[in-house]
């Protein structure tokens, strides 16, 4: 069908910069940030700094190279080791930057679905004192958590990672690129969620809806380190206030309007009852932030590949059934996953019209595959 109603909720890196960032970009005052002279992107890492609790902050053009410079930042030393989760997306979606890259080995660690690192998996993986082996160096959390479906961390746990990290003689790090989302979710002011932190990278190009950036944060002595590391990974910009400028926006007018964007989720997330579905589940225990995963119970039959592919067609039959042409757009995350993302970009009506898609195409492959 010609020109279809398009939902895309295959990520909240889709966002456009809204209208007040774009005058905020043309306005911006520039200089040589390299040079710390670009007063707008000093603005923007004073300003994330004093939001998450920390001494100072670092512009970087992405999330990627915020984990990854993090952790060179910690691990200086050849034959270090980090503790990480085997559904992180350090782990997982970052190329093995730490090992490619950095020459640091990761030991996964099982990841509980709701994004915890448990400390009794954590304690025996502790390694300081055998020179058979490498050395502990760094724990790195995720929150909110993308392969868990946008899972929060409870404020208890990381205090008990925290404290666990901290007996160990261990930093701990956040890969908090979502970290807005979990405060909204908690309704707690963010440096309180990762007061017991010592660094955390934060994301302003995804939920933020900036088409740029993300922020590491943590002791002015660990930051001149990752400048230094952001500079041989390429990561210098000059004038970068351009693309910092959306994110002063962003945390004034974006931040304070997450809460519709996990409205909508919940909204989505029940709009379409898979109660007793033998091929599809949603465990609404997870449905928390922004995201929605579809559980995929019997793949051979129906897979997380075939839904989304049809997601995004409308048949003849279709149309003439719904009197419209809908499509959506999600991504399969696993062989046994698919996502949806709520984002700045996704309005109540969008979800609507997703609803009607989703339930459409459900009954039809159901039935297609003999449920």
């Amino acid at each position: 069908m010609d020109n279809p109603r398009v939902v895309d909720l295959r990520s909240d890196t889709l966002t456009k910069p809204t209208p007040e960032m774009r005058q905020a970009m043309r306005d911006a005052e520039v200089g040589d940030d390299v040079f710390k002279e670009d007063p707008t992107v000093n603005e923007l890492e004073r300003v994330v700094a004093e939001l998450l609790g920390k001494e100072a902050a670092l512009f970087v053009p992405t999330g990627t190279m915020g984990n990854l410079a993090a952790v060179m930042a910690h691990c200086d030393r050849r034959g270090q080791e980090i503790l990480v989760g085997d559904a992180s997306h350090l782990f997982l979606n970052e190329q093995g930057g730490v090992a490619q890259v950095a020459g640091v080995q990761s030991w996964a660690v099982p990841t509980q679905k709701d994004g915890r690192l448990l400390v009794e998996d954590l304690e025996f993986r502790v390694r300081h004192r055998d020179f058979h082996c490498p050395k502990t160096s760094l724990l790195c959390l995720e929150n909110t958590h993308n392969v868990c479906g946008g899972t929060v961390l409870p404020v208890d746990y990381m205090e008990q990672a925290a404290q666990f990290a901290k007996s160990n003689k261990i930093p701990l790090h956040m890969d908090g690129a979502r970290i807005m989302n979990a405060a909204t979710y908690l309704g707690l002011p963010v440096k309180d969620i990762v007061k017991g932190c010592d660094t955390i990278q934060m994301c302003i190009s995804k939920g933020l809806a900036c088409p740029i950036g993300s922020l590491v944060a943590g002791p002015k002595d660990f930051i001149y380190k990752v400048a230094r590391v952001r500079k041989c990974l390429g990561g210098g910009m000059r004038q970068a206030g351009i693309v910092a400028a959306a994110g002063l926006v962003s945390l004034k007018t974006i931040v304070p309007r997450l809460h519709e964007d996990h409205e909508n989720t919940q909204r989505l997330a029940r709009g379409v009852s898979l109660k007793g579905n033998p091929f599809i589940s949603m465990d609404m225990d997870t449905v928390q932030t922004n995201m929605a995963v579809y559980d995929f119970i019997d793949t051979n039959r129906l897979s997380p590949l075939t839904f989304c592919e049809r997601l995004n067609k409308v048949t003849q039959r279709e149309y003439e059934d719904l009197q419209q042409a809908i499509t959506v757009k999600m991504i399969p995350i696993s062989m046994s996953k698919a996502r949806a993302v709520l984002h700045n970009d996704v309005n109540a009506d969008d979800v609507d019209a997703a609803i009607v898609k989703i339930r459409y195409v459900i009954d039809e492959l159901c039935r297609s595959v003999g449920a």
